[in-house]
């Protein structure tokens, strides 16, 4: 996701990029400075194995989420920073652990945040711990360094960075598994969810670890494999530039049995609301005939369409939310977090309201 600065640098950069200086158009998406080559980066990727071991810490405790006594439940759950390692890479984490916890296999929710934000942040404007405390899930949340991306943007347009057991997806997926068998929680039950860049990388997920993930949770995002480079992700941002057409992305050769949720404001002009069809076209396989569409409308708040595709058992396997009016920020979220809009529906609970309605068959 990208605030209003980081906006006008893409505007520069698609100037620079169509007069061919690339290596300028990167320097200045990546905050202005010289590109870091990967093999130099504190968390560059090592490519010469294959594994999800690694180590972990939790740094502290120093957070529990606090709410107004008419929302607050009897007592509050943890809030724990930590660090996971493998030979991939390094990210710091947060964990939201509900109080009603006493180590029974819970679900797992996995957010991914968006440019520019960081785990805090996120939680903060999705309110997902709340909602987590109430409904009674685990909730981990990545952290993407500048180190790794300037703009602490998760890295949805390199090669290196779409790969199963490489890059990014290995990083967080290996983090996945740790917390997953640290805490005994429902490998049944695991669910990743995004926004913008985040949301790129929760369809990556669900891309590459089908296997893994229950459902997923795309919020104002982009598919996955249709850019390999900045210029191709500057295409694919503004509307579809790029290998994109016919209502899938060709050339990737990309589909997933992993039910999604989508949300996306038809305002936006950060990532264009197109390519909200075009993620939804990489989860085709399980459709059947026809779909439902409702249309509404949030008290005192936005419209919407909810277009819903539901498989063979009938149970819903892709609700598409096109919320009227809205720009580049999570439907329903909380002012004390950035990127959100109130008015909207609120996408934190419908999202989890989708995803608890799916299991995975784990062998």
């Amino acid at each position: 996701m990208i605030d209003a600065t980081m906006t006008k640098r893409m505007e520069e950069a698609t100037r620079l990029t169509r007069a061919g200086r690339l290596h300028e158009a990167m320097a200045l998406l990546q905050g202005g400075e010289p590109e870091v080559r990967r093999e130099d980066a504190p968390n560059s990727a090592y490519r010469g194995g294959h594994t999800f071991d690694g180590t972990w810490q939790v740094i502290d405790k120093e957070d529990t989420v606090t709410k107004p006594a008419s929302e607050a439940p009897p007592s509050a759950g943890a809030f724990t920073a930590g660090s996971f390692s493998n030979r991939v890479g390094t990210r710091d984490y947060k964990l939201y652990i509900p109080s009603g916890y006493h180590g029974q296999a819970l679900p797992l929710v996995v957010m991914l945040h968006g440019c520019t934000q960081n785990p805090d942040d996120f939680a903060a404007g999705t309110d997902m711990n709340r909602l987590a405390e109430e409904q009674l899930c685990c909730v981990l949340y990545p952290a993407q360094p500048t180190t790794a991306n300037n703009s602490k943007c998760w890295n949805w347009f390199k090669a290196e960075d779409q790969q199963r057991e490489g890059g990014e997806p290995a990083i967080i997926v290996g983090m996945i598994r740790k917390i997953i068998d640290t805490h005994g929680l429902d490998k049944s039950r695991i669910y990743v969810a995004g926004l913008s860049a985040g949301a790129a990388m929760a369809t990556t997920l669900a891309m590459t670890y089908p296997d893994l993930f229950a459902a997923v949770g795309i919020h104002s995002g982009l598919p996955h494999g249709v850019a390999q480079s900045l210029p191709d992700a500057l295409g694919a941002m503004q509307g579809g530039t790029g290998p994109l057409s016919g209502g899938k992305a060709k050339g990737t050769g990309w589909e997933s049995q992993v039910p999604a949720i989508i949300f996306h404001g038809d305002r936006d002009t950060t990532v264009h609301p197109s390519n909200a069809d075009r993620v939804a076209a990489q989860f085709s396989i399980s459709r059947q005939a026809g779909a439902t569409v409702v249309q509404g409308k949030v008290a005192q708040g936005r419209g919407y369409t909810c277009t819903t595709h539901r498989d063979a058992s009938g149970k819903p396997c892709l609700e598409q939310w096109r919320i009227h009016g809205a720009g580049h920020a999570w439907s329903g979220g909380k002012q004390k977090g950035s990127y959100t809009d109130p008015q909207g529906p609120d996408a934190t609970r419908e999202m989890l309201r989708f995803f608890f309605q799916h299991r995975q068959i784990v062998s």
